[in-house]
């Protein structure tokens, strides 16, 4: 069988800058055995809550309560609510992604302090759209991307306003959405673990995902540029809420996580550095081992199913001779 790294050109990311060996990326301690309870809150603020996620729920309940048509005026398709919640996708997509690739690839602001990857964008290539790798980006991530995105979250809101599934409200049931909202990360990330591995089979690979990879060196708006077959599969994860009784909030803020939550994860640099002593989370090391090696870290560090299903890569140089090894393997096999 033929791989999804043999369609690819390994000689274009053999730069990537590789995590410091001495640092390997460790599985979250949610996964130790003894637990290691105060140890998994303390990772829950910084890594799930802080500050990305405090940022889109805080997004979600603003956008949903200013930004979006009554459930009431839901309860038929019409274009008018259906394209106002369109470009309010796309104008929040935007609204992180320019001003991410401006400051680190326009300006090149902080140069390569924290960039987790040694090349830069490639300019004039055949493999883009309109032979750019940004308008190409663009493209997909707007007229195919947030269309999707948006086509799910209508039809999950249309499915509320028929009262096919329940709204739960706030008044009534906190804890409930609270613990809902808590797990609607978890939920996305276990969703994309299973769907990103579904498209590195060799024919999807080929069809549809191959136009995501094109990105070997990534940046903002690569994040949900991809094929429509893969937003139509990457953006299922509302179905989720077809089944579930949640309020809207839950809903816009699934939307959110994965519409846009991307751009900050293939931001290609560690770290945002504002000012002299600030720094702000951005792009992920583990996934932008997955575009350097592409057969490993399919999922979020988050789950822990990469660990669980043999394809975790940590960044450090032992792990990187094991996967050669695998490889060899392989392709002896092949």
């Amino acid at each position: 069988m033929t791989s999804s790294n043999d369609t690819i050109d390994t000689e274009a990311y053999s730069s990537v800058a590789m995590p410091d060996a001495g640092a390997p990326i460790e599985v979250p301690p949610l996964f130790a055995w003894p637990p290691k309870p105060i140890a998994t809150l303390k990772w829950i603020w910084s890594d799930v809550l802080f500050p990305w996620g405090l940022v889109f729920i805080g997004l979600a309940f603003l956008s949903w309560y200013f930004l979006s048509p009554s459930l009431q005026s839901m309860q038929s398709f019409e274009w008018d609510w259906i394209a106002l919640i369109w470009v309010r996708n796309v104008a929040l997509l935007t609204l992180f992604a320019a001003p991410l690739h401006w400051w680190l690839y326009v300006r090149r602001g902080q140069g390569v302090t924290t960039k987790l990857n040694s090349l830069w964008q490639e300019q004039n290539s055949r493999k883009f759209l309109f032979r750019s790798q940004l308008k190409d980006n663009m493209f997909w991530s707007i007229v195919s991307g947030c269309t999707i995105w948006t086509l799910f979250e209508c039809m999950t809101y249309w499915i509320y306003a028929n009262g096919f599934v329940d709204v739960v409200h706030w008044v009534d049931s906190k804890t409930y959405l609270l613990l809902l909202g808590f797990f609607t990360f978890f939920g996305s990330w276990a969703h994309f673990y299973f769907v990103h591995r579904l498209l590195h089979w060799p024919p999807l690979y080929r069809v549809a995902h191959a136009l995501h990879h094109r990105n070997t060196s990534p940046q903002p708006w690569s994040g949900i540029s991809m094929h429509p077959i893969e937003h139509l599969l990457y953006f299922s994860v509302f179905c989720i809420f077809w089944v579930v009784p949640a309020h809207p909030v839950l809903i816009v803020l699934l939307g959110l996580f994965q519409g846009i939550s991307p751009a900050l994860s293939h931001a290609g640099f560690s770290q945002i550095k504002v000012g002299r002593d600030l720094s702000i989370p951005s792009g992920d090391p583990f996934h932008q081992l997955h575009h350097k090696y592409y057969e490993v870290n399919y999922g979020n560090r988050a789950t822990g199913l990469d660990k669980l299903f043999g394809s975790w890569h940590d960044g450090t140089i032992e792990a990187q001779k094991a996967f050669r090894e695998r490889r060899r393997k392989e392709l002896l096999f092949d």
